[in-house]
């Protein structure tokens, strides 16, 4: 292993270090023993799956305990009105007007990243432990701006130590923070587990149908995630001649889930947004909408399949530019054998990644919903859902991938080095 990505994986290690000591920092002024206690008994429907997303961060209402979701929303929304305004679409595809495009999308994760903190802080408001001691030890307006201005300051830090992964580390930012939060949960999960086997609340059969479960799940994104369609390109003579000391890649690979880990983070993202906000009404209605869109509720998981086939269509065609590979194939001399260069091929191509997009997009929401539903028969006293384990499984062969495409890229250039 090179020194370069030695200390670029070092590098990743202490930003996700900084990031986990974050987690235990608590916002000034609350009852820790209160939020737990509330965190503890909501394990099972939406809080405890936001709580998952940030690493348990939530349940010490630690100054990151939004998590990095805020820049996420604002991504997706942004990601919205550029494929809705043409102006918009056109700035992010330029270089200064992409630096534009990011820094409005910082503007609109401040503007969340506010208006859920003093969510949270109203909703703690009224909120008190068994013994009848309140979450909030100070004055509410004092505690509401504290608050706000704490957890402000935490994402903001959780975007900066994002951007400095993908800059100075190993990349996928704001996805390895994700990964870090989930994967943080797994050693308090185990012991759960383990308690309720115990106490004899949960049976050992159902402990292993879990794993069981678990393994399958993970086998099947590792079989997908590697699956991919190659498209057979044909190189003119005079190409090849010019370039026969030079390898040619003589197909376009195309990859049965185009868009990645992106659907289920938007559509967990998205579904946990109102249900945040709605936490802090005590109005009768809002809550009954609150629990409809509870995780272990039926609504919730077909919610998050016809979300996910959504954004996985959408964040497909923006990944996949089918026009700029013929274009570029065109310039090279390469075309797809029986298919016009040009038009014909960009058509072909959005015709193959559409087919493929299809049953990416079905599995990628069978993925985030089956492993519930199996858990759900199985009698099990807590939420389980795929999206964790997918969230876990992709980023982790995203990560395995460009470490190794780092290493290939130190041989080659070692050996070119040795060649001069």
């Amino acid at each position: 292993m090179s020194q370069d990505l030695t200390k670029k994986i070092l590098v990743t290690l202490g930003f996700i270090l900084a990031y986990r000591i974050l987690a235990y920092v608590p916002v000034p002024g609350v009852n820790l023993e209160v939020i737990k206690e509330f965190f503890d008994s909501n394990s099972s429907n939406a809080l405890g799956m936001f709580n998952m997303f940030s690493g348990n961060a939530a349940q010490r209402l630690s100054i990151i305990s939004l998590g990095i979701m805020p820049y996420i929303t604002a991504s997706i929304i942004m990601e919205l009105l550029a494929a809705t305004f043409p102006t918009l679409g056109k700035m992010k595809k330029e270089r200064d007007g992409m630096v534009k495009y990011m820094q409005i999308i910082r503007y609109a994760s401040i503007v969340i990243t506010v208006v859920q903190a003093i969510g949270v802080s109203v909703g703690l408001g009224g909120l008190s432990g068994r013994a009848g001691e309140s979450a909030i030890m100070i004055d509410m307006t004092t505690f509401t701006a504290i608050a706000a201005a704490s957890m402000l300051t935490g994402t903001m830090l959780l975007m900066w130590i994002g951007e400095q992964i993908t800059q100075r580390g190993i990349g996928n930012g704001i996805s390895l923070i994700i990964f870090a939060g989930i994967v943080s949960g797994i050693p308090h999960a185990i012991g759960g587990t383990i308690n309720l086997v115990n106490t004899g609340e949960l049976n050992f059969l159902v402990v292993i149908g879990i794993l069981a479960v678990i393994l399958a799940t993970v086998g099947s994104i590792i079989y997908v995630e590697m699956g991919e369609r190659r498209v057979p390109i044909s190189y003119s003579r005079k190409v090849v001649l010019q370039n026969q000391h030079k390898r040619i890649m003589n197909y376009v690979p195309i990859k049965m889930n185009l868009s990645g880990v992106i659907p289920p983070i938007f559509a967990s993202a998205i579904l946990m947004f109102p249900s945040t906000i709605m936490q802090a009404s005590t109005n009768p209605i809002i809550q009954s909408i609150h629990d409809f869109l509870n995780p272990n509720s039926y609504v919730f998981n077909v919610l998050t399949f016809l979300f996910i086939i959504f954004f996985a269509y959408f964040y497909a065609s923006i990944v996949f530019n089918a026009k700029d590979i013929s274009e570029n194939l065109k310039k090279q001399g390469g075309f797809i054998p029986g298919v016009r260069p040009g038009e014909s091929t960009a058509l072909f191509l959005n015709e193959v990644a559409s087919r493929l997009t299809f049953w990416g997009s079905i599995y990628l929401g069978l993925i985030s919903t089956l492993p519930w539903v199996l858990v759900k028969f199985m009698g099990v006293p807590f939420y389980f859902g795929g999206t964790a384990v997918l969230i876990v499984v992709q980023v982790a062969l995203d990560t395995m991938r460009k470490i190794e495409a780092q290493m290939y890229m130190n041989k080659y250039e070692t050996l070119s080095a040795v060649g001069l």
